[in-house]
């Protein structure tokens, strides 16, 4: 594994599939300011390689992708102290929302609050069968907020409700219910699961994989009609490269034989 910085490793393979792993953030893989930074800077690198086809978030712990955000850093915050606290980890949830190739989650174990955050900002959740998810950030006296405001249109407005205002955990089968998460691995295949995905992945145009994400995130923020008008003129572009010509011919080949 190539350290970018102290917090934040990369394994490459041929395929233009990179694995970032959080690293030196503890057996849970606990966001505080210094790791936030660490991988977001990591995050905003890899974004300038045209060749990444797609990006798999991991934890160095098969404990958790991301525990949570540090409440023992946070238990010392003053009003002016906690905005730039939240502002750092909204920025790394940004980044990855924004980074141009999918970005898939890898999730063993917890995943709690701003864990949670940056796991709904990822375009697609691979979990484990034993995992547990959820938001406790009102049992330490504070909201949810930032990209919590992904959930309800991930799991609707009731069941955020209900996992904001309880903060109870729910389990992977219930997550997957829910839409919360996209698959549930079974035991001992959790990087089998991530590899499915990752290999459907592959066999999409990574120039067409990279307008359609950057499509619905446009999509989440655009009123209908906008969002339709928006696409007609994405789908033109993607005619800019020879993506179309090359693999609608190869798909009309298969057809012949």
């Amino acid at each position: 594994m190539h350290m970018l910085n102290h917090y934040c490793g990369v394994e490459r393979d041929p395929r233009g599939v990179i694995r970032l792993t959080i690293c030196n953030a503890g057996s849970l893989n606990i966001l505080g300011s210094e790791v936030i930074d660490g991988v977001r800077e990591g995050l905003a690198a890899l974004a300038m390689e045209k060749r990444i086809r797609v990006l798999v978030l991991a934890g160095q712990s098969e404990k958790s992708m991301i525990g949570g955000a540090d409440i023992k850093e946070m238990a010392h915050l003053d009003q002016r102290a906690a905005e730039a606290f939240i502002t750092r980890l909204r920025d790394l949830c940004e980044a990855v929302r924004a980074f141009p190739a999918p970005v898939i989650a890898r999730m063993p174990g917890w995943c709690l609050g701003g864990g949670l955050e940056v796991a709904a900002a990822c375009d697609i959740r691979v979990a484990a069968h034993d995992a547990r998810f959820g938001m406790p950030e009102v049992r330490v006296g504070i909201p949810s907020v930032i990209h919590a405001a992904l959930l309800p249109r991930l799991i609707g407005w009731g069941r955020t409700r209900w996992l904001l205002m309880t903060a109870e955990n729910i389990d992977a089968p219930t997550a997957l219910n829910w839409g919360l998460i996209d698959t549930v691995a079974p035991p001992g295949g959790l990087d089998a699961a991530v590899e499915h995905t990752v290999s459907a992945l592959l066999q999409c145009g990574p120039e067409a994989l990279r307008a359609q994400k950057a499509l619905l995130r446009e999509w989440e923020e655009l009123p209908l009609k906008e969002s339709v008008d928006l696409s007609i003129r994405v789908f033109g572009r993607s005619f800019l490269t020879d993506e179309p010509k090359r693999m609608m011919q190869g798909f009309i080949d298969r057809k012949r034989d």
